[in-house]
């Protein structure tokens, strides 16, 4: 979870075949509405992102039931849109907060092509980031190495005895 450009995808998807786990891309639930919404530079409400969080965390809970485990990238970006996944999934769900500078976070963003996020919206994102805390939670820095990310999340998944 994080601000759009953070990496989430590269970082679930990854992690996911690492873990031969269902992946589940959040931003293709976004309903046609809220994708042109943000592709028009116009940050989504809450209202908007309701009945997507709740498809993404019914999604989540579906497969995590029936595989044993799901990964998801989601910005989740405040406690309580964590909590309306969290009850829409019916599981418990742990967060991988991918933060980083504002600046490494834009310049993705400029780099990136054919995304529906506006990159004009990142500093409402910033603004709306309520960064998560917990034991249900692992925070690592977007300018860290993706491998070394990867790595130290599998470990924190998945801990050796």
């Amino acid at each position: 979870m994080g601000v759009s450009g953070s990496g989430k995808s590269l970082l679930a998807r990854t992690l996911a075949e690492s873990l031969s786990a269902p992946f589940i891309e959040a931003d293709d639930l976004h309903s046609w509405e809220n994708q042109q919404k943000m592709a028009a530079g116009i940050a989504l409400t809450d209202a908007d992102r309701w009945p997507w969080l709740d498809a993404v965390g019914r999604q989540l809970g579906q497969l995590a039931r029936r595989e044993g485990r799901a990964v998801a990238a989601c910005s989740a970006l405040r406690q309580v849109y964590r909590e309306r996944l969290h009850a829409a999934a019916a599981l418990p769900i742990r967060y991988i907060h991918l933060g980083g500078s504002r600046e490494v976070i834009a310049a993705r963003m400029r780099a990136r092509a054919g995304h529906f996020m506006n990159p004009s919206l990142l500093d409402s994102q910033i603004a709306t980031l309520e960064p998560p805390v917990g034991a249900n939670v692992l925070s690592c820095d977007v300018s860290e190495d993706p491998e070394a990310i990867l790595m130290r999340a599998r470990a924190w998944l998945i801990p050796s005895h």
